[in-house]
């Protein structure tokens, strides 16, 4: 099967997979908005290569705050921003773990995702992935259209900065107990108190998400943009983080020649990151790891449950993963994460990894930039390491996705739910000795044929039975080829985008 057959296979237009306008009224509002709003779209090339940004537009963008709704922060959407300056990084800003700190020889590498603007998180880039090719193919039409961005909060909040800044109308659809800090920033970027719909539940009920989702798809002027089926989502991390994180694994290989890229580890949650581990696969032949939460273990065990490694693990399997190149799948508990949250950003957490573990102030001070889903990643990557044997000359890599600035209230209730009394060096030891140094092998799958089409028929029940996905739509993702034709549509997007740019006439 070509990758031709492979699209005509599968309803492009539902998916967003189009190579040509399809929709020239839409078309054309959305060229006068932008020019309107003085936008100008970057080409995934462009943020996969961010050095191949105009100069201009790189001087100009040391003058705009990084946090603003300023449309020159779409060039910003990539991984190559540095901490606290408006300078664009030579090279990803990324930690290399110490063996004192994870109890293995292999070199556990991860990339900051708290970097990216507006958001401070990574899923800006998967807004942008999905919304913007419906853009310049005329199928999101600005004034007819409010689009709606279904989430677990960071996509949500990712789809709200970039709508804003096309001046168009947006809903973020997230769970009610998701972090306060998600909420906050929704009350400051959305002027409509009824634009953010709070879903029941938390991180697992996404299919609360879903069905909130349907209601809304009966009025044609709300635009769905699910991140879990937006095939734009994977591609987009595919190609700009992959191309991210094999330009670190480049400059490790400088330093070290005989250094291998042995694994790629990301949580599920939409599974569009765990596009970046396609990437890799193909560059260094490193394997692919999908964790999840043991609370919500649906890969591992076929299971459910609650569980707040806020990002990840949500009952289901989405509609973009492609299961059938992922080679290991692992569980690590939200107690875990929780816990490591209160150890990497309390002053007692800090003074415990510094005199009683001896790691480096400069590695201590920077684990504040990960987040629960960041903590889930370390901890796969540490288990993995230690299930596959790795040594000193294997390189893990994986994200920090977003950081500790937005779980502040969940430190703060762990710490008066569970130590009310003062939380101590013992505590601190406790917890390091179950959950780090002490971190074992259990729950981890190394997949073979037969385990990875048991996890694929999982998502034949959302997908197909809940969501209305043909059937055959559903069934041509077990084709290599199918994800190799969509890994083609960069090309065809960046020329959309182009003439696109071309045809609004903003400079800088």
């Amino acid at each position: 099967m070509t990758g031709r057959q492979s699209f005509e296979s599968i309803n492009m237009e539902r998916y967003g997979m189009v190579s040509e306008v399809i929709d020239q009224d839409a078309y054309q509002h959305s060229i006068q908005r932008c020019r309107e709003e003085g936008v100008i779209l970057p080409t995934f090339s462009e943020l996969s290569v961010p050095s191949t940004i105009p100069m201009h537009i790189q001087r100009a963008l040391q003058g705009v705050d990084p946090n603003d709704a300023h449309p020159l922060n779409l060039f910003r959407v990539h991984w190559y921003n540095m901490w606290g300056k408006t300078q664009q990084a030579s090279l990803p800003e990324y930690i290399e773990l110490p063996s004192e700190l994870t109890g293995v020889d292999a070199r556990i590498v991860m990339v900051f995702g708290n970097r990216f603007p507006m958001i401070g998180t990574h899923k800006v880039l998967a807004a942008y992935a999905c919304l913007v090719p419906r853009i310049v193919s005329g199928q999101f039409d600005p004034l007819r259209h409010r689009a709606v961005w279904p989430s677990t909060g960071n996509y949500a909040r990712g789809g709200i900065a970039i709508s804003r800044l096309l001046r168009c109308r947006s809903v973020a659809v997230l769970p009610e107990n998701m972090s306060k800090e998600r909420f906050k920033w929704l009350d400051n970027w959305i002027s409509n108190p009824e634009d953010v719909i709070r879903t029941p539940g938390s991180e697992s009920n996404v299919k609360e998400i879903y069905d909130v989702c349907r209601q809304l798809e009966k009025d044609e002027s709300n635009f769905i943009l699910n991140q879990f089926s937006e095939f734009a989502n994977h591609v987009g991390h595919y190609y700009v983080t992959g191309s991210a994180l094999d330009h670190v694994f480049k400059e490790l290989i400088q330093k070290d020649s005989g250094l291998r890229l042995a694994a790629f580890v990301a949580a599920t949650g939409s599974a569009g990151t765990l596009g970046a581990g396609d990437f890799l696969k193909e560059k260094h032949g490193s394997i692919i790891v999908a964790v999840e939460a043991l609370e919500c273990p649906t890969m591992l065990y076929n299971g459910y449950g609650e569980h707040n490694i806020q990002g990840i693990g949500d009952k289901h399997i989405p509609l973009i993963h492609n299961v059938l190149n992922t080679d290991v799948v692992t569980a690590v508990s939200d107690q875990a994460t929780d816990s490591l949250n209160l150890v990497f950003n309390t002053d007692v957490g800090k003074n415990y990894l510094r005199s009683e573990m001896g790691i480096d102030s400069t590695v201590i001070d920077q684990l504040r930039h990960f987040g629960l889903s960041s903590n889930a990643n370390l901890l796969a990557a540490i288990k993995i390491s230690k299930e596959l044997g790795f040594g000193s000359e294997d390189v893990v890599m994986t994200v920090a996705t977003d950081g500790s600035e937005l779980y502040i209230s969940e430190k703060e209730k762990l710490l008066l739910s569970n130590y009310a009394n003062g939380f101590t060096t013992q505590y601190v030891g406790e917890i390091i000795s179950r959950h780090l140094s002490g971190l074992n092998t259990d729950h981890v799958q190394q997949l073979d044929f037969k385990s990875r089409e048991r996890i694929f028929n999982l998502g034949y029940y959302t997908w197909v039975e809940q969501q209305g996905v043909s059937f055959d739509d559903f069934e041509v993702r077990r084709k290599a080829e199918f994800w190799n034709s969509l890994h083609k549509m960069i090309p065809v997007w960046d020329q959309l985008i182009t003439e696109f740019n071309s045809q609004t006439g903003v400079s800088i």
